[in-house]
């Protein structure tokens, strides 16, 4: 949890909110495969990419 902070902190700080929809984006990417990896899910998760 302090990633999370000092990274909120860093954009708060340098005005940089932008980044937020990126690192949200690649977060639920993230967990989507990693999720989705070991299911019955998972041959359609892949035609996505």
């Amino acid at each position: 949890m302090e990633f999370l902070t000092d990274l909120w902190l860093f954009m708060k700080e340098r005005k940089k909110f932008w980044l937020a929809p990126i690192i949200i984006v690649l977060l639920l990417l993230g967990i989507l495969i990693v999720f989705g990896g070991g299911s019955a899910v998972a041959p359609f998760i892949y035609t996505l990419f």
